[in-house]
């Protein structure tokens, strides 16, 4: 008995469905791969970020402050003037 036309296109059309729905599953496996990957990477560079934070830090505190020189005093002869303003 051969089969209508009606019922070979839904079985193609059947086939197309499933062939895409598979497409889209291996394309959401692949985003999800990448998203993980990026997500490990960017783990990984905030712990390194973080540990080279410390080690600035400790370095910092391993320095001895420097030490500030008090600025001298003007006296009135070393102000300098300012010229009067013109409008």
């Amino acid at each position: 008995m051969a089969k209508s036309v009606m019922s070979m296109a839904e079985a193609k059309f059947a086939a197309a469905q499933k062939k895409a729905k598979q497409a889209l599953t291996e394309a959401e496996k692949a985003r999800q791969e990448v998203a993980k990957r990026t997500a490990k990477l960017r783990e990984l560079r905030l712990a390194r970020d973080a540990a080279d934070k410390q080690a600035a830090d400790a370095a910092d505190a391993a320095k001895p402050a420097p030490k500030k020189k008090p600025k001298p005093k003007k006296t009135p002869a070393q102000t300098p003037k300012r010229p009067p303003k013109i409008y």
